[in-house]
């Protein structure tokens, strides 16, 4: 399960069904829908020339995830006859279990999901690879890559991820809608995952076979 938000309150999360994860499986949607949240606002204009598309390929994506709700018009904002679309406020999960037993929204869901994870990923290396020589020595200090295995139930991890998540809650309605000198847009990130546990492998790689 994976969760993609913008500046939500609290436990405001729609779990995407099949229909609304085929709508976003395509690379440029799922670019569209985080930069909606993080960009704010935008017309099919605007966004191909962050895109580098055209706009008549940004306005046919815009509309198909607007069929299903994933985005929505700005009501009272255009540019001529350009419309401003936007993402509501709150989250979205990829929860494989609203999927379940439907082919078409498990392919689905793992397009959204790989285009997703890859884009977390190419964010954090650009942080990466300009932090050092680029950022200012206070935006190097405040900024943190953390990891750490620790032993714990699955109760015990839910319980972890409550917290995690009253944290950011807290945060995001706190300074949403935040803007003047120094306020920047900062990635907050927390993915609790288990992992593969070494001294099984054998017997599970068997049992996975057979299934």
């Amino acid at each position: 399960m994976i969760e993609n938000e913008k500046a939500p309150a609290a436990k405001e999360r729609r779990v995407l069904d099949a229909g609304a994860l085929r709508a976003l499986s395509h690379p440029l949607r799922v670019r569209i829908f985080d930069l909606l949240a993080s960009e704010g606002p935008q017309t099919a204009s605007t966004l191909a020339d962050i895109l580098g598309e055209s706009s008549g390929a940004t306005s046919y994506h815009l509309r198909a995830l607007a069929r299903h709700d994933l985005i929505r018009e700005v009501e009272g904002e255009r540019s001529g006859r350009e419309r401003w679309w936007e993402r509501p406020e709150g989250g979205v999960v990829y929860d494989s279990r609203a999927v379940e037993g439907s082919p078409a929204g498990e392919a689905a869901l793992q397009v959204v999901m790989t285009e997703t994870m890859r884009r977390r990923n190419d964010e954090l290396m650009d942080y990466l690879g300009r932090g050092i020589n680029k950022e200012t020595p206070e935006w190097v200090d405040a900024s943190s890559s953390m990891t750490s295995g620790i032993p714990m139930t699955a109760a015990q991890t839910t319980e972890l991820v409550k917290k995690l998540e009253a944290i950011i809650d807290q945060a995001s309605a706190t300074y949403r809608g935040q803007k003047g000198e120094g306020v920047r847009r900062v990635s907050v990130r927390a993915d609790v995952f288990p992992l593969t546990d070494r001294t099984n492998t054998d017997r599970t790689n068997t049992e996975e076979s057979a299934s």
